[in-house]
């Protein structure tokens, strides 16, 4: 009879190989025990099992070093599918990938700002409907769905706690997707589902120590300690877009004052440019006629196009970007910062002034030059992270 602590051991191990091979990518049997310090027969029979439970495949015969060529294995991206989602303010991002997170189908659509809760859970079905119908055949079919939100989020229930920029509270939205799909939902703050995105696929895979910066609509980081995701104590951390910056500001719509997203977000850049206009600054891309119907990106690409005015706003949002990073490199001292989301697309524009402010401004920066890099997953970094959330539990726990 197997004891629970010897069932508790061979879940670590066959976690162990599992994860040894997806780092690795096509590595033998042998190869696994050298590396794991796992005795050759426990691989061995892990392994199979891990084959006969469709998340490996043997790829054929390598390279004899002496003796019977060994059996390469790798990850069997077809085992299954998995759905991520990044629920935005404005925005609804859906992809379906494989379980190396390789995009198969995605999706985006636009949210209009106000729209109720009712209306965007309904679209979110809808598009989940969607995902589901564009899943090509697999061994164990859709594996589970991940949510990234913009809020405070109890991530063990799947509730939203807070989402001030949607204006929802206390919304059981696991509850809900599950019980219309009957498939294992996983939800988390839409910043540190980044973070965990980065941290698998991205910018942050080499690295143990990093802070995950998401600057869209607000403000929000993912911490990365020692490889793993930093939640504190319930699981609220992270909630560094509402540290003060400056205690006699406007109130934020956290019911706080002076908040880093006032200053450092795609709301702060707009009203920046909405003062620079009623200044009596325009050009030609940008005026009082067609502001109000312009979102961050469509101000991205007028920069690009040469928009005095939209460079400036975006170095002045970098700025201010930088100043909140200062405190981040101060209180964390991480080896990597990714700023991420939408103003993570005019990196160009943006990365060399938050440089300057943490190079005149961080005390921590004199003595360790913290590396500083935009998203390598960009726009998709939210739901591929919401991907990660689902992949990251299957391969703590091989075979759920």
């Amino acid at each position: 009879m197997i004891t629970a602590d010897q069932l508790l051991v061979k879940q670590i191990n066959k976690s162990i190989v599992l994860n040894t091979i997806r780092k690795k990518g096509n590595i033998s049997r042998a190869e696994i025990a050298g590396i794991t310090g796992l005795n050759k027969s426990t691989v061995s029979f892990l392994v199979d099992e891990l084959i006969n439970e469709g998340f490996v495949k043997e790829e054929g015969p390598g390279e004899s070093k002496g003796g019977r060529k060994p059996i390469i294995l790798s990850i069997n991206n077809k085992a299954g599918c998995i759905i991520g989602i990044d629920l935005d303010v404005n925005y609804i991002l859906i992809v379906l990938t494989d379980l190396m997170a390789n995009v198969i189908w995605e999706k985006k659509i636009d949210v209009k700002i106000g729209e109720t809760q009712q209306t965007i859970i309904e679209r979110l079905i809808e598009l989940i409907d969607e995902a589901i119908s564009n899943a090509p055949e697999t061994i164990r079919g859709i594996l589970g769905i991940g949510i990234g939100v913009p809020g405070i989020v109890d991530y063990k229930k799947g509730s939203i706690l807070l989402a001030p920029n949607l204006k929802w509270e206390n919304v059981p939205l696991k509850q809900i997707i599950e019980d219309k799909f009957k498939i294992k939902v996983h939800i988390d703050n839409e910043a540190n589902v980044g973070a965990i995105g980065e941290k698998w696929f991205g910018a942050g895979a080499k690295y143990n120590n990093l802070v995950y910066v998401s600057a869209g609509i607000g403000i929000g980081t993912g911490i990365i300690i020692n490889g793993e995701l930093y939640r504190g104590t319930v699981g609220l951390a992270g909630e560094m877009g509402h540290m003060t910056i400056d205690i006699h500001d406007h109130q934020c719509r956290c019911g706080n004052t002076g908040c880093w997203e006032n200053y450092a977000s795609e709301k702060a850049l707009l009203e920046y440019l909405n003062t620079q206009l009623l200044m009596g600054k325009s050009d030609e891309y940008i005026n009082k006629n067609n502001f109000y119907t312009l979102s961050a990106i469509d101000i991205i690409d007028y920069a690009r196009k040469g928009s005095k005015i939209a460079i400036e706003a975006l170095k002045e949002i970098g700025r201010k970007l930088g100043v909140g990073v200062v405190n981040i490199i101060n209180t964390f001292n991480p080896e990597l910062i990714i700023i991420g989301n939408t103003l993570s697309l005019a990196d160009d524009l943006i990365l060399n002034e938050v440089l300057k402010e943490v190079e005149e401004k961080s005390l921590v920066y004199r003595y360790y030059k913290v590396k500083i890099k935009t998203s390598k997953l960009q726009f998709h970094a939210g739901a591929i992270g919401a991907v990660s959330l689902v992949i990251s539990e299957l391969f703590a726990y091989p075979g759920l």
